[in-house]
């Protein structure tokens, strides 16, 4: 089965730095602190139930792009999104180092 993206312009207060995020449709994380919510089954679908803080774990290679690995601190999930061009980068740098 093909994944499903729904594109959905929300702003979001991040529930763990507090910062306000204006989101582009895009958004997945708080390019502040890097941190996720668990609310998606497919992107943009809203329709996970979890709904756990997702921390950001470690940063990969991908083929074109560096990600973010997320782990959901509710039940284990693990998702990786692309790292954005506004995410802060002494954050990332941080990530990787652990």
């Amino acid at each position: 089965m093909a994944k499903k993206f729904t594109r959905k312009i929300e702003d979001f207060v991040c529930e763990n730095c507090e910062h306000k995020i204006k989101g582009d449709g895009y958004t997945n994380h708080c390019p502040f602190c890097l941190w996720s919510k668990h609310v998606d089954i497919n992107p943009g679908d809203r329709e996970s139930k979890c709904l756990g803080m997702m921390k950001p774990i470690r940063i990969e290679k991908g083929k074109r792009d560096m990600m973010i690995v997320h782990q959901c601190q509710k039940c284990a999930y693990q998702k990786r999104n692309k790292v954005a061009k506004v995410d802060n980068f002494d954050e990332i740098i941080r990530i990787q180092k652990n």
